[in-house]
């Protein structure tokens, strides 16, 4: 059997949540057009025959403006050193911009050639001929030494599988680290607060949504079939927070109704779900509210 730990690293929207859902076959990581979705390394697991991988989906790499910006840069560095193996994903382009800058520097300085990079070109259904993925491939290869190179579609699943196996002939020998049945250990209340934040990145105007954070305050089972959750919207403004509510309450019914349907999902069950939303002005920058949101960067 084989088995590793394998690191998602790229700049902001580049769709490693998208291409880790789908490789894991199930909806873990939220996603977004928005960049800067995913605020925490997110770990999911798939076995099959062969062995299982684990998947660590961390956020994208880019200039930190504020104390949850740092958090999020520490995270993803730190998952570089962790990892078995890493997988760079990156736009179909020969742009580089300072992103992809700053994570080539990373690769080349605490890799070093220890562990094998594959460099993960997706979205290449937007290309329109061949001659543009070669020119991508080329603009790459001088930036980093790369053991592999796919080309793949997070969105249509094109070359999904030449992924995983490519993914799995560099993984050497090990134990399984969990249970067949196991996808996720990510404790089912923190994936209702993503969810609930998923819906107001798909609703809500630009610059809310990163300066808001969701916390469960209620998670009870009352039966097997029918969950009760409370949670707290939190954002940085008096004026988000009417953005948030909506002319008689209605912007924010719109995020519940949508939230609890992907929480339901989830769940296998009935869900209670009510949300309140509170004002903390400036959060991002005060290092006790990035502490009570559960972004850590005494941890990191």
């Amino acid at each position: 059997m084989k088995s590793g730990y394998v690191a998602l690293v790229g700049r902001p929207n580049v769709g490693k949540s998208t291409l880790m859902n789908r490789l894991i076959g199930q909806k873990i990581a939220i996603t977004s057009d928005r960049p800067q979705t995913t605020r925490n390394k997110i770990e999911t697991v798939y076995t099959d025959d062969r062995g299982q991988i684990i998947f660590m989906d961390t956020p994208g790499i880019h200039k930190a403006k504020n104390k949850l910006g740092e958090y999020m840069d520490a995270v993803a560095e730190r998952t570089f050193s962790e990892a078995d193996l890493i997988l760079w994903l990156v736009e179909p382009t020969t742009y580089i911009g300072a992103g992809e800058e700053r994570i080539a520097e990373l690769i080349n300085k605490i890799n070093r050639g220890k562990k094998p990079v594959i460099l993960v070109i997706n979205k290449v259904d937007t290309l329109e001929n061949a001659g543009k993925l070669e020119e991508c491939i080329d603009a790459y290869k001088v930036k980093c030494h790369f053991d592999d190179i796919v080309a793949v579609s997070a969105v249509t699943g094109k070359n999904e599988d030449l992924l995983m196996d490519t993914v799995f002939g560099y993984l050497s020998d090990g134990p399984m680290y969990y249970d067949e049945e196991t996808v996720t250990e990510i404790p089912l209340r923190s994936i209702a607060e993503e969810l609930i934040r998923e819906q107001m990145l798909r609703l809500l105007s630009d610059e809310i949504p990163h300066g808001a954070a969701v916390m469960i305050e209620k998670f009870h089972e009352r039966r097997p079939d029918l969950y009760d959750i409370e949670a707290d919207i939190v954002c940085e403004r008096d004026s988000h927070k009417g953005i948030i509510i909506g002319k008689g309450g209605s912007m924010l019914k719109k995020i519940g109704t949508a939230a609890r349907a992907e929480i339901e999902d989830q769940l296998g069950a009935q869900v209670n779900l009510k949300l309140f939303v509170k004002v903390r002005k400036n959060w991002r920058d005060n290092e006790n509210f990035v502490r009570s949101f559960g972004y850590d960067l005494r941890k990191m």
